[in-house]
């Protein structure tokens, strides 16, 4: 029988790295090979079991992603833009699939990590549940059925600790509906009202954001006419569907062609 596919986590001491080790941990389908962290983090150079405080594990922290990602075969990472991209070159380098749920990019980033999925699979979601995923798909279809008649508005909430807004989610629920729409969501996009700002924009599409407490996710996109309202919604309970999809992404790149997917791609939506 074939060796199980070797995984990394970077960012491995965070809320969404340590639940990554425990869903790559808890399969049967995959073992942990590596852990990443930031240099001079204080777990680097420690076994990652013991700074969980899980017993040892036999995986050391390493800051070195050049050596930790050579025989890998996938790494997953939720971090932050500019260690995204890094470690996308690093990974086009060693061929090693690159999961991102890591949101927040500027148009440079997002044309860094194309480049880099020339050399290996990128696989990279604003959010990796099914039920996200789904429901982009029917936000597509609803906002190529209803005209500008209808105006759509995307609200989000999520943690007092997230530091990007609108959420990546948010985002590729706008792209879902600009597409529907059969407009570029650059063009119409409103992310932002304070003050006297006028009547609304008919043909946008606009962003409301809270954040709060300990929210995992919610977003609703409604869908509001003359004389009715349909919203379409999904609320996250439960941090691990995010890692749980980033290892079924990871599972689903073995074996493909280098390039950059979605989890549209992954979920066969």
């Amino acid at each position: 029988m074939s060796e199980l596919p070797g995984i990394v986590v970077t960012g491995a001491s965070g809320r969404m790295g340590r639940m990554l080790i425990e869903t790559v941990r808890a399969s049967d389908k995959a073992r942990l090979t590596g852990a990443l962290e930031r240099p001079g983090h204080d777990w680097v150079g420690k076994d990652l079991g013991l700074c969980l405080g899980a017993g040892e594990l036999g995986v050391i922290v390493s800051d070195d992603a050049q050596a930790t990602l050579t025989g890998a075969d996938a790494v997953l990472d939720f971090t932050a833009p500019s260690a995204t991209v890094a470690l996308a070159k690093v990974a086009a380098t060693t061929g090693t699939a690159h999961i991102i749920g890591t949101t927040g990019f500027t148009d440079d980033d997002l044309a860094a990590i194309a480049d880099s999925a020339r050399g290996t699979v990128i696989i990279r979601a604003g959010n990796m549940s099914l039920g996200v995923n789904l429901l982009t798909v029917l936000v597509k279809k609803v906002a190529a059925a209803l005209d500008e008649d209808y105006d759509i508005e995307v609200v989000e909430a999520h943690h007092n600790r997230k530091v990007d807004a609108p959420s990546g989610t948010a985002l590729m629920l706008g792209e879902a509906a600009a597409e529907g729409r059969g407009v570029k969501l650059a063009d119409v996009a409103d992310r932002g009202r304070d003050g006297i700002t006028g009547a609304r924009k008919s043909g946008d599409i606009g962003f409301a954001v809270i954040r709060g407490g300990g929210i995992v996710g919610e977003h609703d996109v409604i869908f509001a006419g003359p004389g009715e309202r349909l919203t379409l919604r999904h609320v996250a309970d439960d941090r691990s569907l995010f890692s749980k999809g980033a290892l079924r992404a990871a599972l689903w790149a073995q074996g493909k062609d280098a390039g950059e997917y979605s989890m549209l791609d992954v979920l066969g939506l």
